[in-house]
């Protein structure tokens, strides 16, 4: 258990009943079926997926540590862990400004009409940090651990339901897909980055 008092009972997450996130590539086909240029959808899709596993490797160290899970053993550890997670999920996103600037340049259509499939926070993603960030004896930052929480569980929510619509043989349009990649672009690159990097630091 995390320092001495018992946790309080474990909050619901948002990823726990997506736990073949990482290895769904539905999304993926979606991407690429749209894509103008196919490497460019092939870039793409490579830099979205490494931003998918390192956004729940982020995100499922946090959620075990909220149930009371003390790995790894020591403060110093669950820090340097926190930190090694902060870091990879950086680099993912840093990485997916040029891949995905170049796909919406070529996918942008001439009227922007669509409908976003790139949801807003939810209630069971607006998680407060600072008790489970005390219990872990980890010193970082609450707010930006809540933010990029936040913002890396929306991402993994956003395209797990686009996989879920590509299987059920309904996926976004043209219009909607480029609105939908818009807005992700809008809240990774101008939210997540910043905290994520000085999470890491």
């Amino acid at each position: 258990m995390l320092g001495q008092a018992a946790p309080p009972a474990a909050p619901h997450f948002p990823l726990n009943h997506l736990v073949a996130a990482a290895a769904a590539r539905d999304w993926a086909s979606v991407l690429t079926r749209h894509a103008v240029d196919a490497e460019t959808g092939r870039r793409l899709v490579a830099q979205l997926r490494a931003c998918q596993v390192a956004s729940l490797a982020f995100c499922r160290l946090l959620e075990r540590w909220a149930r009371g899970d003390a790995e790894p053993c020591s403060p110093g550890r669950r820090e340097a862990a926190l930190q090694r997670a902060a870091d990879r999920a950086e680099t993912a996103i840093a990485g997916l400004e040029k891949p995905l600037a170049r796909y919406l340049l070529e996918l942008e259509p001439d009227v922007a009409e669509g409908r976003s499939w790139y949801g807003e926070p939810g209630g069971a993603e607006l998680v407060q940090w600072d008790d489970v960030l005390t219990r872990a004896g980890v010193h970082a930052a609450p707010v930006r651990v809540a933010q990029a929480y936040l913002e890396l569980a929306v991402l993994v929510r956003a395209l797990e339901g686009l996989a879920d619509r590509a299987r059920v043989g309904c996926p976004p349009d043209r219009n909607s897909l480029w609105a939908g990649l818009f807005d992700l672009r809008e809240n990774l690159l101008d939210r997540a980055v910043e905290d994520l990097r000085a999470l890491a630091a």
